[in-house]
């Protein structure tokens, strides 16, 4: 065990936001390594290992998939994303999905807008183009 600072799994909980049954999940299938053991067998985090989690907080709510994530996590706090240009263009593509996103709810935004304005809920026509709109399952998993 390293000299650093260490933290128990309720700690490193407390501290991540995540629920200790989710970072054993995600020790489970590789998202995070292994942690460390004290004699006692008890997990122990160190500080990266938190930062770590709170990349895959924020990952998450891009919409990215946990598998999707991986190839982030293995890059090292001072790797530069222009080194790996798959992942680069993988941000790039989530960023334009995003935007594409927040252009269908500014749509949503103008609709209810207008039937406030108007006091009357018939359109002449639908102008919300719900390609990018999120579902309700997918507004719970991106967002939450």
């Amino acid at each position: 065990m390293s000299g650093h600072m260490m933290f128990s799994i309720h700690e490193t909980s407390e501290r991540s936001g995540l629920s200790k049954d989710t970072i054993r999940y995600y020790e489970k299938i590789g998202l995070l390594p292994r942690a460390e053991r004290k004699a006692s067998r008890h997990r122990v985090y160190s500080e990266q290992d938190i930062q770590t989690m709170s990349l895959i907080t924020c990952l998450k709510k891009t919409g990215m998939s946990l598998e999707e994530m991986k190839p982030f996590l293995h890059m090292s706090l001072e790797s530069d994303l222009d080194d790996f240009p798959d992942e680069r263009e993988m941000l790039i593509n989530y960023q334009q999905k995003v935007k594409a996103q927040i252009t269908s709810l500014q749509q949503v935004i103008d609709f209810i807008d207008d039937k406030l304005a108007q006091r009357s809920m018939f359109p002449e026509k639908c102008e919300i183009n719900d390609e990018h709109l999120l579902t309700g399952l997918e507004k719970k998993n991106t967002f939450s």
